[in-house]
């Protein structure tokens, strides 16, 4: 398959990636680090940045049209305070981000692999943000939302008994809106049809 050259300033190819980047050099800073794992099209992030513009977001998907609709938006936007990855999550993580480095993680619709047998495939589970915790700092916050109802329940549900965390939505452990988050064009494509979004939002305790 023939991938269209990305030659935006804001797409961090691999030869970039391939020891523990320096991130406050990357982006000229050292403001907060936020991940986005699985950015599509770059709707979120692009919303998030320009709200933030006191962090600087990772933009991780492993499409290649996504990154470079990105990258296009980015651009679009004026911003600089957002680069782009195209990888898979948990060896990019492992290759690039310093343990403790994080100050937030979000995840924004991933495959919800709706047939029972499937579910098992699911990005999000406890095994996965264990995996996480490990990459952010005390106080660092993990966003979820997802279109599919049993995958917003089973994350609701789970999270309570995960060590380390806390409520950021208490006493909800869940909610449909929640104020000052972007909806991405994605999520309101499904609302517009009627769907449902369920947010689950934890901050990783401070010792």
């Amino acid at each position: 398959m023939n991938l269209i050259p990305i030659t935006s300033p804001h797409f961090l190819g691999s030869e970039l990636l391939t020891a523990m980047p320096d991130w406050a050099g990357i982006f000229g800073s050292q403001n907060p680090l936020i991940l986005e794992i699985g950015c599509g099209i770059g709707d979120f992030v692009t919303q998030m940045a320009t709200m933030h513009p006191d962090r600087n977001f990772i933009a991780v998907d492993y499409y290649n049209k996504g990154c470079l609709k990105t990258c296009k938006r980015i651009a679009s936007a004026g911003l600089t305070n957002v680069r782009v990855v195209r990888d898979e999550a948990r060896g990019f993580l492992v290759r690039c981000i310093p343990p403790g480095s994080l100050q937030g993680v979000i995840v924004n619709c991933p495959d919800p692999w709706p047939k029972t047998r499937h579910r098992k495939r699911r990005l999000v589970n406890a095994e996965f943000v264990n995996f996480l915790a490990g990459f952010m700092q005390p106080g660092a916050e993990f966003h979820f939302a997802t279109d599919f109802d049993d995958y917003g329940e089973d994350v609701a549900r789970m999270m309570p008994a995960m060590g380390g965390f806390e409520n950021c939505l208490a006493p909800d452990i869940f909610r449909h809106e929640v104020t000052g988050y972007p909806l991405s064009k994605y999520m309101r494509k499904f609302m517009a049809e009627g769907k449902r979004i369920y947010f689950v939002q934890y901050r990783k305790r401070v010792v």
